[in-house]
C-alpha cells in the first residue's frame, strides 16, 4: 500500500489541454481521490496555461495547480504518467514520495529519445506523405525486451509504481521493479449511460474502426472489403459522435498496438459491437481483454480473408456472436466500482511515523 497521512496532499500531473484516455484516467483518480476518499488531491497540469482545462474535463470540476505550488516534503505525494514529458517532474522535488503511473508500455519507450526510434518515426512520417506507407517496422516490444528498467533514470526516482493492465504489470515485475499495484481505469460516464439505450435489433450492417489504430494493417483489411461492408473510420468526432456511431454499427475492428487497455474496444462493446482485434499488447491478454479467441488475430497478410471471414460472420449472425461479448460488457460495467475498490486498497490513511 501507500500511505497516506492525514495532511497529505496528493499531485497528479497531466499535459494541459489534451483529451486523449490517459488525460481522462488521470482526471478520474484525483475524482475519486478527493470524492470518495476525502483525500486532499490535485491535478498538477503541464505546461502552464491560462486554460488549461480541456472542455471534455470540465464535467470533473476538479481543483488544479502548477508546478510552482507544490509543497515538497515526505508526507506528499507525486504521481506522473510515464511519458517523458511528465516524468520530467520526478527530478524537480526532493522529498516528496514519487509514483509513476505506467498508462502503457510502448509511450514510456517511444517518448523518451530513443535515436532509432525518432529516426525512425521521422522516415516513416516523410514516406506516408509520399509513398503512403512506412518503411520502418518500429518493434517496440523489441527494445522493451532488452531495457534495464530498474536503471532508467526516472525509474530510480520513483518510490511506488502503479500499473494500468495486467499485461503491464506483469511486465514492470519481470523487469525485477517492486511496489507494483495494478490499478486500471473505466470509461466516461456518457458511455456507461447510454449502454442502457443500445437497440440490439435495429443496429446496422456498419463495421468501425481507428484509422489510427494499426494504421497500415487495418488499411489493407478496409480496402478488400469495402466492396462487401460499409466501414466509418473513428476520426474528426465527438464523444457523441463516437457513441452515436456505435450505437448503430454491429462491428468493431482495432489491429492497434493496445499498449494499455484502450477504450475504444470497451467502448464499442459497451455499445453493442462485436469486437475484432490483433494479437497485440493487453487484447492478447484474455485478464485485459475477455472475449473469444476467434475473434483475436495475428497481424499478417494471412489473415485478412479470415478476419473478412468473421467479420462477415458478425454481421449476418449478429443476435448470436454479440453475446459472445456478455463476459467483457460484464467486466466494463464493473470497472468503475472495481476502480474505486483498488484505490482504497493502495492509498490507505495511516499515522505518520515518529507522530
Amino acid at each position: 500500500m501507500i500511505p497516506i497521512y492525514k495532511d497529505s496532499k496528493i499531485y497528479v500531473v497531466c499535459p494541459a489541454n489534451v483529451a486523449t484516455g490517459g488525460p481522462e484516467l488521470l482526471h478520474q483518480l484525483v475524482k475519486v481521490l478527493r470524492e470518495i476518499m476525502n483525500f486532499d488531491a490535485y491535478i498538477m497540469y503541464y505546461p502552464t496555461a491560462t486554460n488549461p482545462v480541456h472542455p471534455e474535463y470540465k464535467e470533473y470540476n476538479i481543483p488544479y495547480i502548477f508546478e510552482g505550488q507544490i509543497e515538497d516534503n515526505e508526507k506528499n505525494i507525486l504521481i506522473v504518467p510515464e511519458i517523458k514529458s511528465a516524468c520530467f517532474y520526478l527530478h524537480q522535488f526532493a522529498r516528496i514520495r514519487k509514483v509513476i503511473w505506467f498508462l502503457s508500455i510502448d509511450n514510456f519507450f517511444l517518448s523518451r529519445s530513443f535515436t532509432i526510434i525518432r529516426m525512425n518515426q521521422a522516415i516513416n512520417k516523410i514516406m506516408r506523405m509520399f509513398l503512403k506507407r512506412d518503411l520502418f517496422d518500429i518493434n517496440v516490444k523489441r527494445i522493451a525486451s532488452s531495457y534495464n528498467l530498474k536503471q532508467d533514470p526516472d525509474v530510480k526516482e520513483a518510490n511506488y509504481f502503479l500499473a494500468q493492465s495486467y499485461r503491464i504489470k506483469e511486465f514492470l515485475e519481470m523487469k525485477g521493479l517492486t511496489d507494483v499495484y495494478y490499478l486500471s481505469d473505466f470509461l466516461n460516464e456518457g458511455f456507461l449511460q447510454t449502454a442502457n439505450e443500445v437497440d440490439y435489433k435495429n443496429k446496422e450492417d456498419i463495421v468501425v474502426y481507428n484509422p489510427r489504430k494499426g494504421r497500415a494493417f487495418v488499411k489493407k483489411i478496409v480496402q478488400k472489403g469495402q466492396k462487401h461492408f460499409k466501414f466509418i473510420a473513428l476520426e474528426n468526432m465527438s464523444r457523441s459522435q463516437v457513441i452515436e456511431t456505435f450505437l448503430r454499427a454491429k462491428v468493431y475492428i482495432d489491429f492497434g498496438n493496445h499498449p494499455g487497455k484502450d477504450r475504444p474496444p470497451r467502448e464499442a462493446a459497451i455499445l453493442g459491437c462485436c469486437v475484432i482485434v490483433g494479437k497485440r499488447g493487453t487484447a492478447a491478454d484474455p485478464r485485459d481483454m475477455p472475449i473469444p479467441d476467434k475473434y483475436k488475430f495475428e497481424c499478417n497478410r494471412r489473415s485478412i480473408n479470415s478476419i473478412l471471414k468473421t467479420i462477415s460472420h458478425c454481421l449476418e449472425n449478429y443476435a448470436n456472436c454479440v453475446s459472445d461479448f456478455d463476459e467483457y460488457r460484464e467486466m466494463i460495467k464493473n470497472e468503475k466500482q472495481r476502480f474505486i475498490n483498488d484505490v482504497k486498497n493502495i492509498f490507505r490513511l495511516s499515522d505518520f511515523p515518529g507522530g
